[in-house]
């Protein structure tokens, strides 16, 4: 199997523009991530529309490719790259340009999920510590079924525990919080990006939705690593507080 990441990383941000070019501990974040992945791949490539993020990644010795400025999804901006690099491998790997601190181990976890020929779409869910995160919209909730394919991703609190107190949730199920990490058999990433918006994932604003809708199925691999993606400036002050603690 022939692997290659790609980390779509756009400059307009309505939380925080410019995020991949905040520096993080001496370094941009995007130059963070590029050097976590390539830990693992000898293939990684950045995606983006913004030429000051494409002579970031050349400063450092990265690779890059220029996209167009319009596409509505990371997954959109992959797929032209996809393109643009005549790649041939076999698995592509999405990896957020805000997750400074994905683990290799991550990395790897995803890529053993096409060991098995059935998978489709591989993502990462981690278990939930608090209640209070488990009830945070902003983190999305995946059930799986027993082997590990995701039933359905919402920004509800999923399952509903029938009979006990919502304060006591916690504990009474293993929740499990979802990873926007995600890979992609080459044909597949080319065949969902043709796909339209679809009801459930306008609904809930999570793209994943519209694949599962369509059919397609997504193995949910398990990670005990939590990351800390960069959405805001508060969130950079919260990375750099967490880096001075690795």
């Amino acid at each position: 199997m022939k692997y290659i990441a790609i980390i779509p990383a756009r400059y307009a941000s309505t939380r925080f523009p410019g995020k991949p070019l905040a520096m993080l501990g001496g370094k941009s974040v995007i130059q963070r991530v590029y050097e976590q992945v390539s830990s693992v791949l000898d293939e990684v490539y950045v995606a983006t529309d913004d030429e000051r993020i494409f002579s970031c990644v050349e400063s450092f010795g990265g690779k890059a490719v220029m996209t167009r400025s319009d596409h509505k999804s990371g997954t959109d901006r992959i797929q032209e790259a996809v393109e643009k690099i005549g790649t041939q491998a076999d698995v592509i790997i999405n990896v957020q340009g805000d997750e400074p601190f994905i683990q290799p181990s991550q990395v790897e976890t995803l890529m053993h999920l096409f060991d098995e020929s059935s998978t489709q779409i591989g993502t990462l869910g981690k278990r939930f510590d608090s209640l209070e995160a488990i009830q945070n919209p902003n983190s999305p909730k995946i059930v799986t079924d027993i082997r590990g394919f995701a039933l359905y991703f919402s920004r509800s609190v999923i399952p509903y525990i029938r009979g006990v107190e919502t304060q006591d949730w916690f504990g009474q199920y293993p929740f499990l919080k979802h990873l926007g990490i995600y890979a992609y058999r080459r044909e597949v990433l080319a065949e969902v990006t043709k796909l339209p918006q679809s009801s459930l994932e306008k609904a809930e604003s999570l793209e994943q939705l519209r694949w599962l809708e369509n059919g397609y199925r997504i193995r949910v691999g398990l990670t005990d690593v939590e990351t800390v993606g960069i959405d805001t400036p508060e969130d950079l002050q919260r990375a750099e507080a967490f880096l001075k603690t690795i």
